[in-house]
């Protein structure tokens, strides 16, 4: 496996949707809340030791506008969530990160208003590019949709992407293991926190 060491410096790590409406006990995901159980230590130490070494930490969330019609309605995903997110807002509990990781003084949250992926037409690699970003760690959720396809559109936008291979979630467990195995790691270097934190220098 190809090893990208990254200079804390140059990184930013992003935290997709990892916010209380999915991953905390306000849920409209219980199935992925449930598998994002195991992760989410992994993924506040993640967090904790990336302040510390000076990587940007990034939460990119979701909430609609428009009364909840700015939503996208063609995925089946949005058509069987849409109402649900009727009450969500930008300062709504269920919008906000989830304490384990929190919001450090110096993260950016970047909320998205509408669309599948977390990424696509958004300010997000502009701004990464901006503030000398050179690569970027995926973590968080999920495995199945969002993580995928932020780690194409980073890889097309010419970042080095790293994915936190024990520090994101999707259902089921062993639909994960094959995403990893069999297409993330065609797209991106896999590491795991422990060794993220010690390229960072940071104590795992």
């Amino acid at each position: 496996m190809t090893t990208i060491v990254s200079d804390p410096t140059t990184t930013a790590l992003l935290f997709v949707e990892c916010q209380n409406g999915l991953l905390g006990e306000s849920s409209k995901m219980k199935s992925l809340a449930a598998a994002a159980e195991l992760v989410i230590p992994n993924m506040g130490r993640l967090a904790r030791g990336a302040r510390s070494a000076g990587v940007q930490v990034v939460h990119l969330t979701y909430f609609p506008l428009a009364n909840n019609r700015s939503s996208n309605r063609r995925p089946p995903l949005f058509k069987w969530l849409n109402e649900s997110l009727s009450e969500w807002t930008r300062d709504h509990h269920d919008v906000q990160p989830i304490p384990e990781i929190g919001v450090g003084p110096d993260d950016l949250v970047l909320p998205r208003n509408t669309g599948l992926s977390p990424t696509y037409g958004t300010e997000t690699f502009k701004l990464l590019r901006n503030i000398g970003a050179l690569t970027i760690v995926l973590a968080g959720v999920s495995a199945n949709v969002a993580i995928l396809v932020a780690a194409t559109e980073a890889v097309d936008e010419d970042f080095d992407v790293i994915i936190a291979r024990d520090a994101i979630a999707g259902v089921p467990a062993e639909h994960v293991e094959s995403m990893l195995e069999h297409t993330l790691s065609f797209i991106a270097t896999l590491q795991t926190v422990d060794q993220l934190l010690e390229s960072w220098g940071v104590s795992a």
